[in-house]
Order: structure tokens, then C-alpha cells, then sequence
């Protein structure tokens, strides 16, 4: 899948979340802030509505931040481009705390639609519309961007905050690879909708996102299917990661950092066994989070002591 790292722009770090934005964001801003040529008496009441959009998109990604760390995630990135913005959240790989980390961002757009809305009824009633017409445009403009961003977001289409949404709502029946293997099926239905919608109304940005979200979608399936096999793979009784609370696969999964040598760590007391590497820390395959290997031990496991840096031993 393409990267969208490249080119960016660091801005500013805000509440440990540094934000990033891409060089053809500032392209685009040209193109749409002459779009709307003629809309306004000035064209600086374009670039701060193309402004408002930037700090819509930018509070939206922040919800998600905030609501992962909120979870005990990992959140500290956000990146603006053209089609959006993208915050790289982390959050624990459980179905409540996936779900939360997702639907605080919609919810941003929620939060701001009745401040938009009340703002808007101020200004008619205080006569904007006909002796501040370019303010009251404004307000009404933001109102919509926001409306319309939300509509956008919550379809159910994968990787958009509603197919993500439905995909943690489903991993509760279903479990974490099969939510999303069925929402991945899912978005990509609605992907070819919204392509054929956009395709007919000749709609280039439409197209564009239909292309994006069908290759992120495409990397969603190979993820489903990578996790629906480490499900079938069979597990060591004793162990689970303090992080999602799975237990360890068994087999050589590991490869050693010095000779690169594949081993299974908990059989080898997190040793390599080709050059005697001690490793204190254990990298889970399932949510790839590293967790020192004292805390994999379960209550429900034989009793176990931990010495020689970290080798269980009965």
C-alpha cells in the first residue's frame, strides 16, 4: 500500500500529537479556494473556509487520539492531506476499546454540529444574511462541511470510521479476524457503489477516494485472512499477553535480531538457542505490543519462577 508519509510537513506537537501535513494539501487548497471564485466578496472568506475545513478534519483526528490514549493506547501522530486527514492511533486490540478509539471522531462532528447550528439561527436572526452576507455564508458553509463530512464517515465502508465502527461493533459476536473479514466484504460492495455514483456524476474526488479506500480495503483482507490463520494455529496453555489477553502460537515465530535465527521463545526461555541472545522483552503477534516476559504469565499456569533474565523455569 502507498505511503502518504512521504512529503509531509511537521506543523506543531499538541498534547504529545505531532501533526503532519502533506505538501499537495497546500495544491489542492489553491484549486478549491478558486473554485469558489465569485462565491464571496473577498477571497479571504474562501481561504477561511478552506481553513474551517482544515480544523474540522484536524479536531476529528485529534478525537480519535485522544479517545485511544483514553483506552491505553498508543496515539501520536496525525497526518492532513487532501482527502482527509489520518490519525495513527494504536489502541488496545479489544473490541470496547477499538470501538471507542473509532467513534470518538464522528462524535467531534456531533459535538460541533449544534454550536454550527445555533450560530447559524444567531446570525439570521440578527439580519446576516442581508447586512453580513459573506459571514452569514460562512457559518452556513462550515455547517454544511461538517454535516457533510459526518455523513461521509459514517458509511459502511472500510477503512471509513463507519466500516471501522461496524467492524468492532461485529467483533463481539464474531471475534477480532472474522469482524473484520465481514466488514471488509462489506466496504468493498460499497466501494463499488460509490465508484459507479461517482463514475456517473463524472466526479474525479470521488473517484479518487474510491481508489484509495478500495486499496485500503484490500490491505484489510489480507489482514483478515492473515489473522483467521494465526486463529487456527495452535496455542501454549500458560501464557497470554498482558496486552489482548491471547495466548501465545506455538512455533518458531520469532527470529533472533543478532544471527536472525526462527525460534519459539517460550520454549526457549526467551533465549535464541543458535547464539544465546536474551531477549526480557516479548513482542506479541497478534496486537504487536512488547511486554516483558515476567508479565505473560497466567494465573492459571503452573507454577512458574523467573530467573536468568526472564527464563521460566519449573
Amino acid at each position: 500500500m502507498f505511503s502518504i508519509n512521504k512529503g509531509s510537513i511537521r506543523l506543531f506537537r499538541l498534547a504529545g500529537v505531532d501533526v503532519f501535513l502533506h505538501w499537495s494539501w497546500f495544491l489542492i487548497a489553491l484549486y478549491e479556494i478558486g473554485a469558489h471564485d465569485g462565491r464571496y466578496s473577498s477571497v479571504s472568506w474562501s481561504i477561511a473556509e478552506y481553513l474551517a475545513l482544515f480544523l474540522i478534519v484536524l479536531t476529528h483526528e485529534f478525537g480519535h487520539a485522544m479517545a485511544c490514549r483514553q483506552v491505553g493506547g498508543t496515539a501520536n501522530r496525525i497526518m492532513l492531506w487532501p482527502l482527509g486527514g489520518v490519525a495513527y492511533v494504536d489502541p488496545p486490540q479489544r473490541a470496547g476499546a477499538m470501538l471507542w478509539s473509532i467513534a470518538a471522531g464522528p462524535l467531534v462532528n456531533v459535538a460541533l454540529f449544534p454550536v454550527l447550528y445555533v450560530a447559524l439561527l444567531g446570525g439570521r436572526s440578527l439580519g446576516w444574511r442581508n447586512t453580513m452576507p459573506d459571514a452569514y455564508m460562512l457559518i452556513k458553509s462550515i455547517l454544511i462541511i461538517d454535516v457533510a463530512l459526518l455523513i461521509f464517515n459514517m458509511m459502511p465502508i472500510y477503512p471509513l470510521d463507519g466500516g471501522k465502527i461496524l467492524r468492532s461493533l461485529l467483533w463481539f459476536p464474531l471475534g477480532r479476524a472474522k469482524s473484520l473479514m465481514v466488514s471488509v466484504v462489506i466496504g468493498m460492495i460499497g466501494i463499488v457503489g460509490f465508484f459507479a455514483i461517482s463514475a456517473l456524476r463524472f466526479s474525479g474526488w470521488g473517484i479518487i477516494l474510491s481508489l484509495y479506500m478500495l486499496v485500503s480495503c484490500w490491505s484489510g483482507l489480507q489482514q483478515a485472512r492473515l489473522l483467521l490463520k494465526r486463529e487456527k494455529m495452535p496455542r501454549r496453555s500458560g501464557f497470554a499477553c498482558p496486552s489482548c489477553k491471547v495466548a501465545p502460537p506455538l512455533g518458531a515465530l520469532w527470529k533472533c535480531g543478532k544471527c536472525e535465527q526462527t525460534f519459539d521463545t517460550f520454549a526457549t526461555g526467551a533465549a535464541c538457542p543458535n547464539c544465546a541472545a536474551q531477549y526480557p522483552t516479548t513482542t506479541c503477534g497478534d496486537c504487536a505490543r512488547q511486554s516483558p516476559m515476567s508479565e505473560w504469565s497466567v494465573a492459571s499456569a503452573p507454577s512458574y519462577g523467573v530467573v536468568n533474565g526472564g527464563v521460566p523455569v519449573r
